[in-house]
């Protein structure tokens, strides 16, 4: 499911949130070795709304969900590791193009009722499981629909597989 990190933005960046950003992805690149370009803060008045991207991969899930984690990631390599604009639609429909998805389909899938209302869904299902920052992991639904949260931040995979595997053994799956 989509969070929501900062959908519906409509203020360009300042130099203190520039900064504080930085300061975060700095520390993201230290303990995770996640690549960062970070001539991003060189940018005049951007104004950081994720809801194009949010909204970008749930219409990539709409279309084909077995896509939709590639296409995160896709994404979010754009964006950090290449500086690339995508809170822009044309930008989002070039990636979905790389990812073998046909652009006008896409395009007007970005922009349906339909695809909104599902990434509003996403992240009133987010703030229900109690996720209030990223990166957070969290399992289900349940039988009673309901989610938990596994973590909130960053861990390692030598941290996260033994909660994970936790988890599953709890629910009666394999590990």
């Amino acid at each position: 499911m989509m969070g929501g990190l900062r959908p519906g933005t409509e203020e360009p960046m300042t130099a203190q949130s520039k900064a504080e950003i930085r300061n975060h992805w700095q520390h993201v690149h230290e303990r995770s070795g996640q690549a960062f370009d970070f001539d991003f803060f060189e940018r005049d008045g951007f104004v950081y709304d994720t809801d194009p991207a949010a909204r970008a991969v749930v219409a990539v899930r709409a279309e084909n969900p077995e896509l939709e984690l590639p296409f995160l990631e896709r994404v979010q390599r754009a964006f950090y590791a290449e500086n690339r604009d995508v809170t822009q639609a044309e930008t989002l429909a070039d990636l979905a193009e790389e990812m073998g998805l046909e652009r006008e389909p896409f395009l007007m899938r970005l922009q349906s009722d339909a695809v909104r209302d599902a990434t509003r869904l996403d992240y009133a299902t987010s703030r229900n499981a109690g996720v209030q920052g990223f990166p957070t992991l969290v399992v289900g639904p349940n039988a009673e629909g309901t989610y938990t949260m596994l973590t909130h931040g960053y861990r390692g995979a030598d941290e996260l597989m033994p909660l994970v595997a936790k988890v599953l053994e709890a629910h009666g799956a394999a590990t």
